[in-house]
């Protein structure tokens, strides 16, 4: 396995991120520990060193595997991203939301269960629409100074919130966001509107989870196989059914699985993408890590873009229309001469 930099840092992490939130067998599903430890050996043997999990995976038990399966090997070796946010105790009111309260006492959790002394990547989990984004910011880079964690990172978070808080470390020298975790796969390109625009202009790098959408990418419900997915979910509509057949043709065109695909268009897109896998099987990810070996051809990521293709909605629609993106539109630009003192541009009449 190949590394890449995470975001704009010099931090090496493998090009397919291990996710761990079916590791534990709480809930009725997942990995036991002897599996989960299988699991990581073969995805440290292929080289891989990036592991994603959180607080709130199987009510801990995901971080104190992980955690146990390090304190046998060479921790240094491992990239480890958690995240806060979520509840793990529903007696203090506390005990969730993105507040400073909230973030210090998570972060000493994770740190107990996965028995280190420091967090490679901490994660904000979601958005609480509560604390102001500088409390949230001056806090982790808190965290940075005191050692406890070494880079942020955000995920299902507004565009305009991560653009004001990257913004505001910037400006005020505190530890920016380095990586943006979201949904994000051929059956889910909403985030094309907003967020992977505004993680490409801040250089952050997209971690999608549900890169193969639940599981529907992978071509088994059209072979009538069950899944976790419920048979209302949008994810098995007439356009997502439509959507997996392009993949797998496209797939039978490789000779490679229909996974393979879906996951080398996530690595194929214009920003620095690194899907996160999960598996619950040593099987899984050998199929999964198969798709490394996968190329496809410009026609063929055409096809799927095609295929899959959402509305941008407004300004994005407008930005492709040809006089806009030409230029030309209504000769405004045309008008538009260097200012040779501001580096910027002035109107001409």
């Amino acid at each position: 396995m190949n590394y890449t930099l995470l975001g704009r840092s010099g931090l090496k992490v493998s090009e397919l991120c291990l996710g761990t939130m079916g590791f534990g067998t709480e809930n009725g599903w997942g990995a036991d520990k002897e599996t989960s430890f299988r699991i990581l050996e073969d995805y440290a043997a292929q080289g891989g060193n990036f592991l994603d999990t959180a607080n709130r995976y199987k009510d801990g038990t995901s971080e104190k595997i992980i955690g146990e399966f390090m304190s046998q090997k060479d921790r240094d070796f491992f990239v480890v991203a958690t995240k806060y946010s979520l509840y793990d105790n529903q007696t203090n009111p506390n005990a969730s939301g993105n507040n400073r309260k909230n973030m210090m006492r998570s972060v000493e959790g994770s740190l107990r269960r996965l028995q280190t002394d420091f967090i490679d990547v901490l994660y904000l989990h979601i958005w609480d629409l509560l604390t102001p984004v500088e409390e949230v910011l001056r806090g982790l880079d808190d965290l940075v100074r005191q050692g406890k964690i070494r880079y942020a990172a955000i995920s299902d978070t507004p565009a305009w919130v991560v653009s004001q808080g990257n913004t505001l470390a910037t400006l005020m020298g505190w530890t920016p966001f380095i990586a943006l975790q979201v949904e994000y796969s051929l059956l889910q390109r909403t985030p094309e509107r907003e967020l992977i625009p505004m993680a490409r202009h801040f250089g952050m790098t997209l971690t999608p989870w549900a890169p193969l959408a639940g599981g529907a990418l992978s071509g088994k419900y059209q072979r009538g196989e069950k899944g976790r997915i419920k048979p209302e979910s949008k994810r098995l509509d007439d356009r997502s059914r439509a959507i997996t057949e392009t993949v797998i043709q496209i797939a039978d065109e490789l000779d490679a699985k229909p996974a393979h695909v879906a996951l080398q268009w996530t690595r194929a897109q214009d920003i620095p993408c690194i899907p996160i896998v999960g598996a619950t099987k040593p099987e899984q990810l050998a199929e999964n890590l198969k798709c490394l070996d996968v190329r496809l051809t410009q026609d063929q990521l055409d096809r799927l873009d095609k295929a899959s293709a959402i509305d941008l909605g407004f300004p994005g629609e407008f930005f492709k229309e040809e006089g806009v993106r030409t230029g030309n539109y209504g000769g405004f630009y045309n008008r538009i001469k260097p200012n040779r003192g501001m580096g910027s541009g002035q109107f001409s009449r």
